[in-house]
């Protein structure tokens, strides 16, 4: 069996000695990444459920079962949810072998789910007679970021199958391999199974789990690899790749909301919602750079606040959601000092330093509803302080909740100019030299 980590680090030490993935050492990879598939082979019909069904029953407390049907509910969800829409991947594939790959990845997802589905029935006690009804049954516990981020893969297979192109190529395996494995499911899959050694509970799911894990190192890797060859061969790939995660990094800050914001549902299991998060982060980057692709080199603004460490960054992307700013809009955004400060972190994180005109200026917010902020823009020295500075050079005025929506991308600027509800005023010119500061 291979190891924990060995899977991915062989793709990265290819990569490393300029494998071409379209002869030669590149070609002998994919073979030896299908033939590691056939020696690793495992049968999800075989693991015997027994002693976990009676751990589940007795040794479980009552909360810990919602907890835990709650983290593997979007497990089950998303294993059916790949398998059904990786087959438009295996058609955009440049090369045979990678076809072959793709298919082997197909057959692991759909055992994948099948693992997920025994458990749901002969464990958890999930009602339904077959998949289908497992999977209707457990729908309601899904997150808005978890619908959120699968809509996205269900929408980008439909463009990749109706334009296989390798920029759609790149876009989909950034958002398949990289987003949802690697920096969703993977940390996932490494706090539930650290957890269940720990205290040696649920033998057959923790071995389940770890074959998955195992399954999950190699298409990463093959993902990792792939990505790396189509932007190679094709510039624009990397533009697709920056579009792709801009678009969804919103989404997937909001995937581990808990049913009422409670923290128990993790902690209850010895980590928190910002450990998580933090290894996804960082996962996301190794895997990026891994690719040649180091995130600070991508086109456009940052992608994250450059200069963050992965749990900062995911400590403010859990006060954003929690605050109201990014996810599902369930209601007014917070107003407290922390959750303000974490809005002015994000705007100052987000902007193209590449923008940044030659003269200096200040940007004022003016709140109907909240307290003032501001924005420095000075080469060398920009920065977000709260307060009203002196001689704002553009002071914005609209309603505190209106702006968050439009950061939250619940409303678009030029719809709120036009009703009056966001206002400029002050020297507009130089705002309009700005204007590249800020993402489109």
């Amino acid at each position: 069996m291979l190891a924990p980590g060995r899977a991915f680090r062989y793709i990265c030490s290819a990569h490393e000695h300029k494998c071409t993935g379209t002869h030669g050492y590149g070609r002998n990879l994919l073979r030896d990444l299908y033939a590691r598939w056939e020696k690793g082979n495992w049968s999800a019909t075989a693991i015997d459920f027994s002693e976990d069904a009676r751990q589940w029953q007795e040794e479980f407390t009552e909360f810990e079962r919602e907890a835990a049907l709650w983290n593997y509910a979007l497990f089950f969800w998303g294993e059916d949810a790949v398998t059904d829409g990786l087959s438009p991947y295996i058609d955009a594939a440049p090369l045979e072998e990678q076809k072959y790959f793709l298919a082997t990845q197909q057959v692991d997802e759909a055992r994948h789910a099948v693992f997920f589905s025994r458990f749901m029935s002969e464990v958890a006690g999930v009602d339904g007679r077959d998949v289908g009804e497992r999977l209707a049954a457990i729908e309601t516990r899904l997150t808005w970021g978890f619908r959120k981020t699968f809509e996205r893969l269900e929408t980008m297979a439909a463009e990749l199958r109706r334009k296989p192109t390798r920029t759609n190529l790149a876009a989909a395996i950034t958002l398949y391999h990289l987003v949802i494995e690697a920096t969703l499911a993977q940390p996932g899959q490494h706090f539930i199974t650290s957890y269940l050694e720990q205290r040696d509970r649920l033998p057959g799911f923790r071995e389940g789990m770890q074959n998955v894990a195992l399954d999950e190192q190699r298409h990463i890797g093959f993902g990792v690899k792939l990505l790396a060859d189509l932007c190679r061969d094709d510039p624009d790939c990397k533009q697709a790749v920056a579009d792709m995660l801009r678009e969804v990094i919103p989404f997937t800050a909001a995937v581990l909301v808990p049913p009422g914001w409670d923290r128990r549902y993790t902690e209850v299991f010895g980590f928190t919602l910002e450990e998580i998060g933090a290894e996804g982060a960082a996962s996301l980057e190794t895997k990026l750079r891994s690719a040649g692709l180091p995130m600070e080199d991508l086109p456009g603004p940052p992608i994250f606040s450059p200069g963050m460490e992965p749990m900062e960054r995911a400590k403010l992307g859990q006060r954003l959601v929690y605050g109201g700013i990014l996810g599902e809009k369930t209601g007014p955004p917070r107003r407290d000092a922390d959750t303000m400060e974490a809005i002015f972190q994000m705007l100052l994180g987000g902007l193209d330093r590449r923008g940044v005109p030659s003269d200096p200026g200040t940007i004022q917010w003016e709140f109907a509803d909240a307290d003032p902020w501001h924005l420095v823009v000075a080469n060398g020295d920009t920065r977000v302080e709260p307060g009203r500075a002196d001689a704002p050079t553009v002071t914005i005025q609209c309603r505190y909740e209106d702006w968050t929506d439009l950061l939250g991308g619940r409303e678009h600027p030029l719809k709120l100019a036009g009703l009056r509800r966001l206002r400029p005023k002050g020297d507009l010119r130089w705002l309009w030299r700005a204007r590249r500061m800020f993402p489109a």
